[in-house]
C-alpha cells in the first residue's frame, strides 16, 4: 500500500475525541454517503477509486449474505490523522459508520472512546474463527487487545525491516548483511556504501515519525521512549485459541504505554548513534512526513538503505525496480533485535445499530477468500502466514520476501508502535525534539531528551 496509509503522521494534537471536529469543516447528515439507507457503512482511507476497488471484497461478501448490503465510504485525508479527525467529526455530527478501518497509530484510542469489543463475538463463532487464528501470529492479535478485550482482527501488517538496494551493495564489494548482523556492522555497510558510489549517494535514508522513524533504533537497543508493560487479562483468548503456542505464557490482555522514558541512558545511547552516522554524512537527517518521494530517490540509485516494510514492494516495481534491484533484511541487532510492527483492521463502532451485520462483515473480511481478494498484490503484508509466500512475491522480489514475517516468528519480543490513547499528543511530542536532538552542539542533545520527556509527560497525563 501507499507509504501514507500504513505509516503517516498521527497529529491530533492530543485534542479530546470530539474536540477534533474543530479542525475540520462541519458535516451534516447530508455529507455523509448512504445516509438514509439501511447499509452497513464501512469507513476507510482513500479515494473513490479506492472504494471502487472494493467492489469484488462486497460482491463476494454479497454472495454469502445478501441480506446485508454494503455502503463503502472513502473518507478522503492526507494520512491517517486526518481521516481519524474526520471519523471523529461524523461521530460529533450523529452521523459516524458502523465500521471503521484503524491502524495501530489509532487502535487504542477506539477502544477507549469508540469501538465495541468482539470478545462475545468471537467466542460465539470460535469453530468459524480457528482458522483465522490458526494462520495469525498471536503477536498481531495482541496488538489489538485492550485491557483485555480485541476490539480488532488483524487483517494487515508491517514491521520496519531494512531495505537495500542490491547494486550499491554490490558497487561496495559487499553481499547481503547477515541476519545477525549488529548495528556496527550497519556502520561498516554504509561506510563502505560510501565509498564505492557516487557523490550524491546517501548510504541511509529515514524519516521523522514514529513508524520506522527513531523507534527501530531504541527498540534493537532492548529500550523506547515510553515505558512499556502488558495489562492483565486476555487469558480467555490464549487460552482457547493459542493454547499449543509456547508464547501463550507472555501474553496478556494487550499493550500499555504509561510512563515517558525518553532521557534514559539507552535512549540517549541510539541517539547518539544516529548522531555518529549524521555526522560522518551515513545518515539524512531525518525527513518530516511520510516517505512516498523515497520511492523515486531509492529506485533512482540515490539511497543505499531505509526503513520499509512488505507494503513497499508495490512501489518499488511502479517506480522502475525489477525483483533483483532491490532486497530486505532484518534491522541489525544491538542489545537486542526487537523489531516493531503496525498492523491494521476493522473495528466496530460501539454506536452502530447494526452491529451484528458489521461483525459478519469483519468476520467476512478476516477469511482468505477476502483477504486474497482485498490484497492481491505485494502493497501490504497479509496477517495470515499462508499467503505470504513464494506466489505472492514471484516476479516482482524481493528474494529475501521471507523477512517480512519471520520478523515475528525470530524475535519473540517484536511488538506493536507505542501507541496509547494519547498518541496524537505523544508522536507531536516525539517528532517536535528529534531533529534538535540529532543536529547542532553536542548539548542539544541532551536538552532536546529532556524537553521530549516533559513534553511526553504531559502528553500522557491528557485526557
Amino acid at each position: 500500500m501507499a507509504d501514507l496509509s500504513r505509516r503517516a503522521l498521527l497529529g491530533l494534537a492530543g485534542a479530546g475525541a470530539l474536540g477534533f471536529a474543530a479542525s475540520w469543516p462541519r458535516l451534516t447528515a447530508q455529507d455523509i454517503p448512504g445516509r438514509g439507507t439501511d447499509a452497513l457503512t464501512v469507513a476507510i482511507l482513500g479515494t473513490a477509486q479506492d472504494a471502487e476497488a472494493r467492489t469484488g471484497l462486497v460482491r463476494a461478501f454479497n454472495e454469502a449474505h445478501p441480506d446485508i448490503p454494503v455502503r463503502i465510504v472513502a473518507v478522503q485525508g492526507q494520512d491517517w490523522s486526518n481521516f481519524f479527525a474526520k471519523i471523529l467529526t461524523m461521530v460529533a455530527a450523529g452521523t459516524p459508520p458502523d465500521v471503521c478501518v484503524v491502524a495501530t497509530e489509532g487502535a487504542q484510542l477506539f477502544a477507549e472512546r469508540l469501538a465495541e469489543p468482539l470478545d462475545d463475538y468471537v467466542r460465539r463463532d470460535a469453530a468459524e474463527l480457528q482458522n483465522f487464528f490458526d494462520d495469525v501470529h498471536p503477536s498481531l492479535v495482541e496488538a489489538f487487545m485492550y485491557q483485555g478485550s480485541l476490539f480488532q482482527l488483524p487483517m494487515d501488517f508491517n514491521a520496519a525491516n531494512v531495505y537495500y538496494n542490491a547494486g550499491a551493495l554490490e558497487k561496495a564489494g559487499l553481499e547481503r548483511p547477515a541476519d545477525d548482523w549488529t548495528h556496527e556492522d550497519f556502520l561498516d555497510v554504509a561506510r563502505a556504501m560510501r565509498k564505492g558510489n557516487a557523490d550524491n549517494f546517501l548510504p541511509f535514508f529515514w524519516t521523522n515519525r514514529l513508524w520506522g522513524g527513531v523507534v527501530p533504533w531504541l527498540y534493537i537497543n532492548d529500550t523506547s521512549f515510553l515505558t512499556e508493560t502488558k495489562a492483565t487479562g486476555g487469558e480467555w483468548m490464549w487460552s482457547q485459541f493459542y493454547a499449543d503456542d509456547p508464547s501463550s505464557a507472555r501474553r496478556g490482555g494487550g499493550f500499555e504505554w504509561t510512563e515517558a522514558a525518553a532521557n534514559t541512558p539507552r535512549v540517549t545511547e541510539s541517539f547518539e548513534f544516529l548522531r555518529q552516522m549524521i555526522d560522518e554524512g551515513l545518515s539524512s537527517v531525518p525527513a518530516q512526513g511520510g516517505g512516498n518521494e523515497l520511492v523515486g530517490r531509492f529506485a533512482e540509485g540515490v539511497v543505499g538503505m531505509t526503513p520499509a516494510g512488505g507494503f513497499w514492494v508495490d512501489g518499488l516495481n511502479a517506480g522502475g525496480m525489477g525483483e533483483s534491484d532491490f532486497d530486505v533484511s532484518f534491522f541489525p541487532q544491538w542489545k537486542g533485535q526487537r523489531h516493531q510492527f503496525g498492523a491494521a483492521g476493522y473495528a466496530m463502532m460501539r454506536t452502530s445499530q447494526r452491529k451484528d451485520a458489521a461483525w459478519e462483515w469483519i468476520k467476512f473480511c478476516a477469511s482468505k477468500e477476502a483477504m486474497e481478494i482485498a490484497m492481491p498484490a505485494p502493497n501490504t503484508t497479509p496477517t495470515r502466514r499462508s499467503m505470504v509466500d513464494e506466489a505472492f512475491y514471484s516476479g516482482l522480489g524481493p528474494k529475501h520476501w521471507q523477512v517480512f514475517y519471520d520478523t515475528l516468528d525470530r524475535f519473540p519480543t517484536t511488538g506493536p508502535i507505542p501507541a496509547p490513547p494519547q498518541q496524537a499528543a505523544v508522536e507531536t511530542a516525539l517528532i517536535k525534539n528529534v531533529t534538535p536532538a540529532l543536529t547542532g552542539p553536542r548539548g542539544n542533545l541532551t536538552n532536546a531528551l529532556n524537553t521530549l520527556q516533559r513534553d511526553l509527560e504531559i502528553a500522557l497525563r491528557r485526557s
